[in-house]
């Protein structure tokens, strides 16, 4: 054999043992690292079930929310306008003498427009100017609501678009309606997983979706006469609170 012979055998040699076992071991993940991978998931995706609860508490109010005020006609923009602040100077002293304080009265519209008449066949004639005065108030002592409602009336407004009823911190009542929320979508879980066969295994995931404490639908006064021997009378009613939860739950036979 040749001097260059000998030289590329070697050469091949060399190069077998290099992609050999060694090769093979430069290749494999260092000792340790596969414990750092995570583990996949135990929970199967067909072993899950996805509900939504809903909860609801119902809770005497302990807030009323009214919108009242005056609305007049006059002559003129600047008539109308002097009438109507004259007016609401009484309510607003008769709002604060039933015990409604400053914080609790804030003006929610105040408008000026123009009133035409339209007689047949000729062009609309200017009358005079409406003039209106709105102000939301917000009572906390509900036993005095009637009262307060004809003390307005008395003082010159002629304007109540209805009372709402509501709970000053509904926060405090919130709990409740989330526990009745959770046993909802439970008991939903319950019925699905045996309905074939399954039973449920545990929570896998909870998120509230929301929490609203909504206000009834204006009530509008029973009566109201500047010369009532009684207070109107008001039904308070309840309000109710409500809370959302959506909820995963594991399955198993």
């Amino acid at each position: 054999m040749t001097r260059l012979a000998v030289a590329l055998a070697a050469a091949t040699l060399t190069t077998a043992c290099a992609s050999g076992p060694m090769a093979a071991n430069a290749q494999q993940p260092p000792m340790g690292m596969n414990h750092m991978m995570p583990p996949a998931s135990t929970i199967q995706p067909e072993t899950t079930i996805s509900l939504t609860g809903r909860g609801t508490i119902d809770h005497a109010p302990d807030i009323a929310t009214i919108s009242l005020g005056v609305q007049v006609e006059g002559e003129t923009a600047s008539t109308a306008m002097a009438q109507q602040a004259k007016l609401m100077t009484g309510v607003f002293a008769a709002v604060k003498a039933s015990g409604v304080a400053d914080r609790d009265m804030q003006t929610s519209n105040l408008q000026l427009n123009p009133v035409y008449d339209y007689p047949n066949n000729q062009r609309p004639k200017l009358r005079g100017y409406n003039a209106s005065n709105q102000v939301l108030i917000k009572v906390r002592n509900l036993d005095n609501l009637g009262k307060t409602l004809d003390a307005v009336v008395k003082a010159g407004g002629n304007t109540i678009n209805g009372v709402s009823f509501g709970i000053d911190k509904p926060e405090s009542f919130q709990d409740g309606a989330r526990v009745e929320a959770i046993k909802d979508a439970a008991a939903k879980a319950e019925l699905y997983a045996k309905a074939v066969g399954y039973k449920v295994k545990r929570i896998v995931t909870v998120s509230e979706n929301e929490y609203y404490a909504p206000q009834p639908q204006p009530m509008m006064m029973a009566r109201m006469a500047n010369d009532a021997a009684e207070s109107t009378p008001i039904a308070a009613g309840e309000v109710s609170l409500t809370a959302t939860v959506s909820v995963t739950f594991e399955l198993t036979k």
